[in-house]
């Protein structure tokens, strides 16, 4: 970081945040699609440029994050691997140096939380978790801000996560305990959730079942992931054994609330982790969830580059 300069915000994970820095990015985000809706020209960030760093393939993530910089007025540069390298062509502490003083931010999207850290700590400008092994919060503020746009306040609410304790598991964890709601969560044995690694202090924020009907009753959402997420595609066999009870079906969504929601990060496997039936069915929002992506984005990188407007 620059001598003497003052504290830099990240969003390296989603407890980062507090609950009302969360209301604020909400209605950021709820104020600047509407904007895109309705094809007026907000500019905010002419001038900035975000460094799109990319060690994990991706579709959403480039595209929300390139697509949403262009429109708030700023520029993008993209690196993948093949040119990047971080912390094998020159440590990740150096990279961290270089890049941060030539782009107003750095979105990085890459294997382990700890080197998105190391290139934090060394960074004079904000960096954002594009995703790592171990956390997406850019995903889960995306969730969270679509089911506040179909069903309101998402606090008090209960959100069964069924299939893989990942990634995006580790992050509804955290939500719950920011934002105030429950998480019930099936797994089957062996791919549990690790609060100590979520970093969970509050345990009462969320509970396991063995059976993922069970996770699913009374749920106000019912949200799941692919089988075999990035990086673990040798164990895909053992996987598809292991999991084949954990398919999000129409009667998992039966036994939620009748207004529940069903979301998925995507990409999907349809009769794997979800029947076509749920996807694509009515209580699916997974398409506004995609989309969703781009405008929480925009709000986040507003607020990380500007602070509180207004």
């Amino acid at each position: 970081m620059k001598p003497g300069h003052t504290l830099i915000k990240h969003y390296l994970q989603f407890k980062d945040f507090r609950a009302e820095e969360y209301a604020y990015l909400f209605e950021r985000a709820a104020i600047i699609k509407r904007r895109f809706k309705n094809y007026e020209k907000y500019t905010p960030l002419s001038d900035r440029t975000l460094a799109m760093i990319f060690e994990k393939a991706s579709t959403r993530t480039r595209v929300s994050f390139e697509a949403g910089m262009y429109q708030m007025g700023g520029s993008v540069v993209h690196l993948t691997t093949g040119d990047s390298q971080l912390g094998r062509a020159e440590p990740v502490e150096d990279s961290a140096r270089v890049i941060s003083r030539m782009v107003d931010l750095v979105m990085i999207r890459t294997y382990e939380q700890a080197k998105l850290e190391s290139f934090a700590a060394y960074s004079r400008v904000p960096v954002i978790n594009g995703l790592t092994n171990e956390f997406h919060p850019c995903q889960i503020l995306a969730d969270v801000f679509t089911y506040i746009e179909h069903r309101g306040s998402i606090q008090g609410k209960t959100v069964a996560w069924v299939g893989d304790g990942n990634n995006m598991a580790n992050t509804w964890l955290q939500a719950a305990e920011v934002l105030g709601f429950k998480v019930h969560v099936s797994t089957p044995n062996g791919y549990e959730i690790d609060p100590q690694l979520a970093g969970i202090q509050d345990r009462s924020c969320y509970q396991t079942f063995r059976d993922p009907m069970d996770a699913c009753r009374g749920a106000d959402l019912v949200t799941t992931d692919v089988w075999t997420s990035m990086g673990f595609e040798a164990e895909n066999e053992a996987r598809q054994k292991a999991f084949a009870d954990w398919c999000v079906d129409a009667d998992m969504m039966a036994a939620a609330k009748p207004g529940a929601l069903f979301m998925h990060c995507l990409p999907a496997h349809r009769g794997e982790e979800v029947t076509a039936e749920v996807i694509d069915g009515p209580q699916s929002v997974v398409w506004d969830e995609a989309e969703n992506r781009m405008h929480v984005q925009k709000a986040l990188m507003e607020y990380l580059l500007l602070g509180r407007i207004g």
